[in-house]
Order: C-alpha cells, then sequence, then structure tokens
C-alpha cells in the first residue's frame, strides 16, 4: 500500500457463558460425592420459595439491563471517567464527523480526538484504489489537504502513481484493472497515536492493516496484507483538519495467524461486497 511512497471477548480466555446463575447453599463438602456417587439427594425447594427467587433473579437482570443502556443516538456526553486505558475504543460524547467532502468524512472538532478522527479517515481515502485514478486522485488531495500544501502534495502523489508505476503493477493508465481481474487497496485502521498537539497543529500515527493485489486466475500479483503506519501533520483551517504533510514506515506488525487462505474469487467478492467504515476516536 502506498501513501505516496478496535471487543471485548469473554470466550477468548474460556470464561463465563454470559447467563445468571442463582447458587443454591452447600450442604456440606460429601454432598457433592453423594449426588454423584449415589447419596442422599438435595430436598427439593417448595414452589413459593422457588417462585421468589426466579422473581429476584428476574428483577436483577431487567435492573443491570436498564442501567447499562447506551442511550443511543444521544449526545449528551457520557459520565464515563476520564481515564480510558481499559477501553481505549470506547465511543464518547462528542460527535467525531459532521459531514463530509465529496465521499471523505469532515467537520473534526478542534481537539485531539477529532485529529486522530481526521487522521484516521484520511488515510483510509489516501490509502484507496481512488489514488490509481488521476481524477479521482486530485478530488481526494483537494478534499484533505491543507491549501497551503495542496499543490506540493498534489504534484508528489502524481509523481508517485505514474504510468509507468501503474503497469508495473498491472494496472492500465486510468487505474483500473485488467478484465476480468478486480484491482484490491483498501487501508483499515488500527489504532491511532498522538504525538504533538498544540491548538492549530497535530502530528498524529496511524496503524493500518492494508490489502493490495489483483485478483483474477491470471494475476501474477495475487492480493496480499500488510502492516504500516502512516504519518500524518494536520493543521487547523479555521473550520476543519487539513493534511500539511504524509510518511508511511512498515509495521509494527504481527505474526499471520493460520487461517486458510481465500480463493481468488472469494476475494473479489469481499472486497465488492463489504463497504468500508468512518472512523471516530
Amino acid at each position: 500500500m502506498s501513501l505516496g511512497d478496535e471487543h471485548d471477548g469473554a470466550s477468548a480466555g474460556g470464561g463465563g457463558t454470559g447467563q445468571t446463575r442463582t447458587r443454591l447453599p452447600d450442604s456440606g463438602a460429601g454432598d457433592v460425592y453423594g449426588g454423584v456417587y449415589g447419596g442422599a439427594r438435595r430436598p427439593a425447594r417448595n414452589s413459593r420459595s422457588l417462585i421468589t427467587v426466579v422473581g429476584v433473579v428476574v428483577l436483577l437482570i431487567a435492573a443491570i439491563a436498564f442501567a447499562n443502556r447506551s442511550g443511543g443516538g444521544d449526545d449528551t456526553p457520557s459520565d464515563a471517567p476520564a481515564d480510558r486505558a481499559a477501553a481505549p475504543t470506547a465511543a464518547t460524547g462528542v460527535r467525531p464527523v459532521t459531514g463530509k467532502n465529496g465521499t471523505i468524512p469532515s467537520g473534526y472538532a478542534r481537539d485531539e480526538q477529532g485529529a486522530q478522527s481526521a487522521a484516521a479517515n484520511y488515510a483510509v481515502a489516501l490509502g484507496s484504489d481512488g489514488m490509481f485514478n488521476p481524477v479521482r486522485r486530485q478530488e481526494i488531495v483537494r478534499a484533505v489537504a491543507h491549501a497551503d500544501s495542496l499543490t506540493k502534495l498534489q504534484s508528489g502523489f502524481d509523481a508517485d502513481y505514474s504510468e509507468a508505476f501503474l503497469s508495473q503493477i498491472g494496472l492500465k493508465a486510468d487505474g483500473s484493472a485488467p478484465s476480468g481481474s478486480t484491482f484490491v487497496n483498501r487501508t483499515l485502521p488500527a489504532g491511532t497515536k498522538v504525538k504533538n498537539f498544540a491548538a492549530d497543529t497535530a502530528d498524529v500515527d496511524v496503524w493500518c492493516m492494508g490489502l493490495f493485489g489483483l485478483t483474477g486466475e491470471s494475476s501474477t500479483k495475487p492480493v496480499t496484507s500488510g502492516w504500516f503506519t502512516v504519518s500524518l501533520k494536520l493543521r487547523w483551517n479555521g473550520s476543519d483538519w487539513k493534511v500539511l504533510e504524509t510518511s508511511q514506515k512498515t509495521g509494527p506488525t504481527p505474526v499471520t495467524g493460520d487461517n486458510p487462505v481465500s480463493g481468488s474469487d472469494e476475494i473479489a467478492g469481499a472486497v465488492n461486497e463489504y463497504g468500508g467504515f468512518t472512523y471516530a476516536r
């Protein structure tokens, strides 16, 4: 991928089932073995007592569910503690995006969260297949670039995505794939980090996973995945965060899993059927 060349899982550790259990009082250690190996069984509770217990459990579950309701589309800030180290991707009360510039989200908050949201979405746009088409590339760069750096960024990206480069990776001059193939270039942010922040500037790193290649039986460049970090220097333009500079480096890269490799047609289908997201911090 070239720019110029966030679940908890109780099952992850074999945890609980998520069900609420009512544990009956123990009658002694011997009862455990007695129940299994033919000893006397525990007397059954009478029906009134059982109904009472069930009623208490139902009320308890209802109370917990009510207390944990998320609030849906309410824009009121959350009462959660400011320290979110245990859940770094938990949503906050700040609406991250208020509009769009073409297909690219815009209108970010003038704070660190807004800068991270902007950087993640700009990394996706600058790491998309649209950058390989001259017309779409100009639209993308105009949408994300600060006025002070528009010309420099545009000329730099044009040089990176030259016809010679497109030919080298098996694409036509307009960035389209050969007949019978699907070109895949998708950037998926895994996290963001603010390196420097001031009232009008922000330096943000976006850790990403990317997909790149050509599907098709005759493709000599099959779709592969890779990990990289995109660094963006942003400046506030009076109403939004915009890009001044970008750079990219490889990694951090995790160990590859043992998932079986999918066929070319399955990959092409997934790319065409699964849409992307608007990323927010």
